[in-house]
């Protein structure tokens, strides 16, 4: 029987034996070929058509992007090369599979795999689970497994609940770099860019080290590298290279695309608990306390309690720990009481599978069929998918439609995205690009990350738009940055509340590097807080310059408070010389494109008193004025600033009386201290002639 390559298959390979290294060494050339080279898409549609049966040995899997082998046979026919690797990968998608050591013997992988069941995303281990999982990979590490050791050198560097030394895990990128790790490269790279673990920051080293992490597979290593060209750090500028770089790692990202079990991404800003000058709203871990009193509720009967609850522990966020376990006990609970919503979501999660809910089409048919029939819209979403998709039921195209119509009107963002599938792809309906686009635009207002990855397909390619490379560079950004790995953001928030700042630091610049704004804004303001001292250790003046390198890279991604502090540090002269011009400028640019209040009152401030600019009470009055309608908490500040201001006028007005320009004409510009000498003399004779009057009646 003849059957295909597995999809996601790059090409077979013969059956190779373990001392075969130079074959597999020219295949990894062949990938990082592959990876630079754009026309070679069509060559491997060609490549992965091969006989199944023909490919004897191995299937070489392209969707790791490394050289990882999978043991070849009709074995994986059936469930395809991405749904393998999908299993295999270390936790969080961000890291490839090491090529075997010798060393390593079965019990070694054994205990590996143990350790990644503690660290799955949600069994709801928490951190006790951690740390078994970090002392299996030890033991792991220990026997010469390469995949545990490259984890532990990952957990030295954050302190990942096992002992945190940047020199540990430093020998250990050193270590697996030198057998090709895009890994360890990708370890390297952080390292010499920030100065840690090196004698000194070399920005050269940490873009070769980038760069062969990038062309390796590794998604991180394409992040920071598409943003140093969108960016220009280090780089010149280049639109096109950014666009590369970043599209892989939104592929990663998309192909990993849960329906349900997806895990909620939080972007919280420190400055936006901290600073009163914020202007983004809080997203805070939940309270505790109030999670119990929703358990209380759902224990009690309490269906929206439930179904609340069930959503949170299904995606996770908001500090609360993914646990499906749970998921599925309070949305079980919610629909023994025939609640809608929890009929689609335990549709959601046996359409999609967890450990809990078994992925069972027919199952998820039928829950998504109670959901709709009540006229929800996110089981009629359910159902349009499975009818889309073929998946347990005949494809019926024109159902899918009628269903995704039916919950788009109620505002479904699932349904918006679908429907902007079947008119981009013509699935049911005759091809429409412009309403493909539609679709797509209210399904990425309403944050679906999928929605993002089609347009900046769209925009990339100028299929139903005109072409626009900076539009998809940040649509596809915006894609990469959702990937699993960006957890990290909430473990360096939860090191942070914790007290273990400098834990929370390296997470924070580690992400910062990759570009995300959010950790760029918090290791900045920890910086500026003097938080950090143990990992930065050098003078004060050397810690702010390193701050304002993140505000600068973080208010050019247009978040407003960063451009407030590039003002302040080059008002106060923080890290850089002070510059008046330079800080008015970035004040005149946090008004005019976030028409912030603390920018107003600022530039007020400096018009008043001619700092960088001239010197012009009107203008100054204006930017108060300004500042005060912008925002309820100027208002005391710029009452005393326009008390003082009116004293100014009041001097500005005399001294533009005649009566005082004709006294400066005849008597002097001095002639102020004089007048001040008489005003002051005059009350000493009236109290010298009152003492003598007064010796006088005494004598008398």
């Amino acid at each position: 029987m003849t059957g295909k390559c597995p999809v996601g298959a790059l090409w077979c390979l013969p059956q190779v034996t373990p001392l075969q290294t130079q074959t597999l060494d020219r295949i990894d050339a062949l990938q990082n070929f592959y990876l630079q080279t754009k026309s070679v898409s069509e060559d491997f549609e060609e490549k992965r058509e091969l006989d199944f049966e023909s490919c004897s040995g191995k299937c070489y899997c392209d969707q790791t992007h490394a050289s990882f082998v999978l043991e070849g046979g009709s074995q994986y026919h059936q469930r395809g090369c991405l749904s393998i690797v999908s299993t295999l990968l270390t936790p969080g998608d961000e890291y490839m599979p090491e090529k075997p050591s010798p060393q390593a013997d079965e019990h070694a992988e054994a205990v590996y795999q143990q350790a990644l069941k503690f660290l799955e995303r949600g069994r709801g281990h928490g951190i006790e689970g951690r740390k078994a999982a970090y002392r299996l990979l030890d033991q792991a590490a220990q026997a010469g497994h390469t995949d545990s050791l490259k984890l532990m050198g990952y957990a030295h560097l954050f302190g990942d609940r096992a002992r945190w030394s940047i020199d540990e895990a430093k020998k250990i990128f050193e270590e697996l770099a030198e057998s090709g790790s895009p890994d360890a490269q990708l370890g390297l790279a952080f390292m010499h860019a920030t100065g840690l673990g090196v004698s000194k920051s070399n920005q050269a080293k940490a873009l070769v080290y980038y760069m062969f992490s990038a062309l390796g597979g590794n998604p991180l290593a394409q992040m920071a590298m598409g943003y140093r060209y969108y960016a220009g750090i280090a780089v010149p500028q280049n639109c096109e290279n950014a666009l590369s770089y970043y599209e892989k790692a939104a592929d990663k990202v998309a192909e990993g695309f849960k329906f349900s079990t997806g895990l909620a991404i939080q972007r919280i800003r420190l400055t936006d608990e901290m600073e009163p000058s914020s202007t983004n709203a809080v997203t805070t871990p939940m309270d505790q306390n109030l999670i119990e009193y929703y358990r209380f509720l759902a224990e009690k009967g309490d269906v929206s309690a439930q179904v609340g609850l069930g959503q949170l522990y299904l995606t996770g966020g908001r500090g609360v720990e993914q646990n499906f376990e749970l998921a599925n006990k309070y949305f079980s609970s919610a629909a023994e009481a025939g609640h809608a919503g929890a009929f689609a979501f335990l549709g959601k999660m046996y359409l999609d599978g967890t450990h809990v809910t078994p992925q069972d089409n027919t199952t998820a048919f039928n829950f998504f069929l109670r959901s709709a029939d009540k006229g929800n819209h996110n089981g009629q979403a359910g159902l349009g998918v499975m009818y889309m998709q073929g998946r347990g039921v005949r494809r019926d195209y024109e159902k899918a439609y009628r269903l995704f119509s039916l919950a788009a009107e109620q505002g479904w963002v699932d349904a918006q995205l679908y429907l902007g599938d079947m008119f981009f792809n013509g699935l049911g309906v005759k091809k429409d690009f412009k309403a493909a686009l539609k679709y797509y635009q209210m399904a990425t207002q309403n944050g679906h990350v999928l929605a993002s990855y089609n347009l900046a397909r769209m925009h990339s390619s100028g299929i139903g738009v005109l072409r626009s490379c900076t539009t998809a560079v940040e649509f596809y950004k915006n894609v990469a940055e959702r990937g699993r790995w960006s957890e990290k953001l909430m473990e360096a928030y939860t090191s942070y509340k914790e007290g273990r700042r400098d834990e929370a630091a390296i997470k924070y610049l580690f992400l910062a590097e990759l570009g995300y704004e959010p950790a760029q804004t918090n290791i900045a303001y920890i910086l500026d807080r003097g938080e950090a001292d143990s990992l930065f250790p050098s003078s004060k003046e050397n810690v702010l310059e390193r701050a304002i390198v993140q505000w600068q890279r973080a208010a050019n991604q247009e978040y407003p408070l960063a451009r407030i502090k590039l003002g302040d540090y080059h008002y106060y002269g923080w890290g850089t010389p002070a510059d008046y011009e330079q800080a008015a400028q970035h004040y005149k640019l946090a008004v005019e494109r976030h028409a912030t209040a603390q920018a107003m009152f600022n530039l007020g401030l400096m018009h008043e008193q001619g700092l960088g600019i001239t010197r012009d009470l009107h203008l100054a009055k204006r930017f108060y004025d300004m500042a005060a309608e912008q925002s309820s908490d100027a208002a005391v500040p710029v009452a005393l600033a326009l008390a003082k201001l009116a004293i100014l006028f009041l001097l500005e007005r005399i001294n533009k009386n005649p009566v005082i320009q004709l006294l400066e004409q005849y008597l002097g510009p001095n002639w102020d201290m004089f007048a001040m000498a008489i005003c002051a003399g005059i009350p000493l004779i009236l109290f010298a002639r009152s003492l003598a009057r007064f010796s006088y009646g005494i004598q008398v």
